[in-house]
């Protein structure tokens, strides 16, 4: 609850307390809000005890820390019920920006058995940039539309 309190806030906190209700009542006040505190987690503990009740044996493994939904993705991807963990493990991020960038550049490398493959070029996409314009000597279509 206080993970984030340091010394100085500590010792802040302890200066105003002991100004605010002096050194004679501060240990009653103490031991209030101690008392307090324990009142709350056993409320809350009950509360979650007759949750689970009422919602029966099959959410027996039911955790309040699942609503939240980090927590909740997080578990549902650990048990791999999708088969993520194949597919994270089947796929090589460096060899795929290395066949991409082959390709881009023009270069040939050897062609993978999970790429795709055309039997018209040879199990390879020819992405290189080619020059297909007009000649010099001939003029672009005009389309009087499209002005």
């Amino acid at each position: 609850m206080f993970n984030d309190i340091g010394l100085p806030e500590l010792a802040t906190i302890i200066v105003l307390a002991m100004l605010v209700f002096g050194p004679d009542k501060l240990p009653k006040v103490i031991q209030d809000v101690i008392r307090t505190i324990r009142k709350i987690r056993e409320f809350s503990e009950s509360a979650k005890q007759d949750i689970r009740q009422e919602l029966g044996p099959e959410f027996k493994d039911f955790e309040f820390e699942d609503l939240n939904p980090k927590t909740f993705l997080r578990k549902q991807l650990e048990t791999d019920d999708l088969g993520l963990k194949e597919i994270r493990n089947g796929f090589d991020l460096k060899k795929e920006m290395a066949e991409v960038t082959d390709a881009v550049h023009g270069r040939d490398s050897d062609p993978s058995p999970s790429s795709p493959s055309s039997p018209s070029s040879g199990g390879r996409i020819d992405m290189t940039k080619k020059p297909e314009g007009p000649d010099r000597d001939e003029r672009p279509p005009f389309d009087s539309d499209a002005t």
